[in-house]
């Protein structure tokens, strides 16, 4: 039987993995979260890898994602998308175990016009995004069986994102301005989480970098009008300019990645992003 570790498992990715874990009965999952196995702490993690061993793969969804809130507090952003994938990194390599881990499109700046592709340069604009990087460079340094899924605008029914903070706001405005010049791909944890699992199930070994998103090119005002739209809500959208909108993060304008590698390496169907926000 394949025997899965799956840190982060309270977050949205972590808990669309626990959903669809059920239906693979020849795959044991362990799912931990930050009160049951702190990434943070090498000496922790290395317990729990003697106690708990062996693992065939270990899917590290444990993040710092508040990308703000990273500015004003680089230590714990660095500690936890840094120094955890390298504690990860370097007991995998110990164990003998193939680390799956979740990055982000804030690892570029965002001043390309076509779709990033993991060949290109990164260039983060911020802590968050910085933190990811070196997190991804450590998997690098100290490992050759793994699998670096960068990931963008990702939500779920689970947790906090975009399209849940939408319907929250919904409940009590008439008029809501979201932001129009930053283009990206809303990508259904839910489905990541399918191409996941069948990179375990398979047992692939097609190590290295791979970019996963919804299929379709849209601006976060766009995004907004089809929540509201599926949902029957009656909320006017307003577009408005980043300028406009002042955050302590500076944003990519452009966060499209190119997903060609996954489809073909991992043979998984990508499915366009209206299709996923209904399912």
């Amino acid at each position: 039987m394949t025997r899965v570790l799956v840190t982060g498992g309270d977050g949205q990715l972590g808990q669309c993995l626990k959903h669809a874990s059920s239906r693979f009965s020849e795959i044991e999952f362990f799912f931990e979260d930050i009160n049951t196995l702190d990434i943070t702490s090498y000496s922790s993690l290395e317990r729990y890898f003697s106690a708990q061993s062996p693992f065939d793969f270990c899917v590290n969804c444990a993040a710092y994602t508040n990308v703000d809130k990273a500015e004003s507090d680089k230590e714990t952003a660095f500690k936890v998308n840094a120094d955890g994938p390298k504690y990860l990194a370097q007991l995998c390599k110990n164990f003998n175990v193939t680390l799956i881990h979740v990055s982000t499109d804030f690892v570029f700046d965002g001043k390309q016009t076509s779709p990033y592709k993991e060949t290109d340069t990164p260039n983060p604009l911020g802590v968050y995004g910085a933190s990811k990087l070196q997190g991804e460079r450590s998997i690098q340094e100290f490992m050759d069986a793994y699998f670096i899924v960068r990931t963008s605008w990702l939500y779920s029914e689970y947790g906090n994102n975009f399209m849940k903070t939408m319907l929250r706001l919904s409940e009590t405005r008439e008029e809501i301005s979201v932001v129009s010049d930053q283009l990206g791909s809303p990508t259904y944890a839910g489905d990541l989480a399918e191409a996941i699992l069948k990179i375990i199930a398979d047992k692939m070994i097609h190590y290295g970098i791979y970019h996963y998103s919804n299929e379709g090119v849209v601006s976060w005002y766009d995004f907004a009008v089809e929540i509201f739209n599926h949902f029957n809500k009656q909320v006017v959208v307003k577009p408005i300019k980043t300028e406009d909108y002042p955050t302590a993060a500076k944003r990519p304008e452009y966060s499209v990645l190119e997903t060609t590698k996954i489809e073909k390496e991992i043979e998984t169907r990508i499915l366009n992003w209206k299709i996923s926000l209904k399912k």
